[in-house]
């Protein structure tokens, strides 16, 4: 699972909590600063990758395709609880990212094995009313 949201968490109970979940961000003007939003990952693994660790990159990309940031990640495995799938929550936290103009943006999630998805963002003109 892959989304961007206002705000998540991970419980000391190990639920995954989500609050707004969106695919656009409005703006009057350009630039724009979004002040604050989260990537929210969610993997699974075999039993057989416990204690592992996984490496990613999230890469913050542009309408033209050119990447404007990126951020490497490492996640330790845990054991598995019950012998089964290993579920492993990640919460990305992005700050004042700031979007030159309106457009197709995308978070691109690289795991180490090449394996890769797009969470699209798309950032609108608000129209100017007259």
């Amino acid at each position: 699972m892959a989304l961007l949201a206002d705000a998540a968490n991970v419980s000391r109970e190990g639920k995954l909590n989500v609050l707004g979940v969106f695919d656009t961000i409005y703006a009057r003007s350009f630039p724009v600063a979004h002040p604050h939003m989260h990537l929210v990952l969610r993997f699974e693994s075999a039993p057989a990758e416990a204690g592992s660790t996984c490496r990613l990159e999230v890469q913050l990309v542009a309408p033209d395709g050119a990447v404007m940031a990126r951020l490497p990640v490492a996640m330790a495995v845990p054991p598995p609880e019950t012998g089964e799938r290993v579920r492993v929550d990640h919460i990305l936290s992005f700050t004042n990212v700031v979007f030159e103009r309106p457009g197709r943006y995308g978070l691109r999630v690289v795991l180490e094995d090449g394996t890769e998805t797009v969470v699209p963002l798309r950032v609108e003109q608000i129209p100017v009313a007259h």
